[in-house]
């Protein structure tokens, strides 16, 4: 799955990490892992709060994890469940 955020290196990355994980499992995706700046990966895990994400393989469980930035709550970081998709075709 592509996201008009991410690079295709960064959407690269994302699908080998979510296609490792186990079907049910919790995980963590930050912005270092996918080697953003955090207020484009707040952007990112918006658009997936808003749009969805489970055609990637997961989809977003709790709250997400906020970092203040220049007095700003950005998101650092989301917990997801991994789930099935066309990544397990």
């Amino acid at each position: 799955m592509n996201f008009p955020i991410l690079s295709q290196h960064q959407t690269d990355l994302l699908n080998a990490f979510v296609a490792k994980q186990k079907i049910g499992a919790q995980f963590v995706i930050s912005a270092p892992l996918l080697s953003m700046d955090v207020s484009a990966f707040d952007a990112l895990a918006n658009y997936w709060l808003e749009e969805g994400s489970s055609e990637s393989g997961f989809s977003l469980v709790g709250i997400p994890f906020r970092k203040v930035i220049d007095g700003e709550f950005l998101i650092q970081r989301v917990t997801a469940l991994r789930v099935a998709s066309e990544l397990d075709e």
